[in-house]
């Protein structure tokens, strides 16, 4: 009776070093195919926005493109067309397609 109990014991605690490990390894899968890529991709589109400058071509994320006329600290003015300006929180602005493409 003790040997059967000896021996579920160590098998109980043998289980659960494999399920600690098990947990580990996808804590680690989660991170590096999930999280690490879009911290990423933030810091390049932070990089983007802090280069952008006056006549830089962008998007706004409500999908308004216009050209930057004026950067301030935190905003851009925006001019979407000949005369019209909007002002703009630096957050929800993006680089358009033909502007990242010729800066590459």
């Amino acid at each position: 009776m003790t040997l059967l109990n000896t021996i579920l014991l160590q098998a109980a605690a043998g289980g659960s070093w494999s399920g600690m490990i098990m947990i580990i390894a996808m804590i680690a899968i989660f991170y590096f195919f999930m999280i690490r890529p879009q911290q990423k991709k933030q810091k390049e589109i932070r990089k983007a926005r802090e280069a952008m400058k006056s006549g830089d071509k962008v998007v706004t994320a409500g999908g308004i493109y216009g050209r930057i006329k004026e950067v301030k600290e935190t905003t851009f003015i925006v001019e979407i067309a000949a005369g019209v300006t909007i002002k703009i929180d630096k957050g929800s602005v993006y680089p358009t397609v033909e502007d990242a493409t010729a800066q590459k």
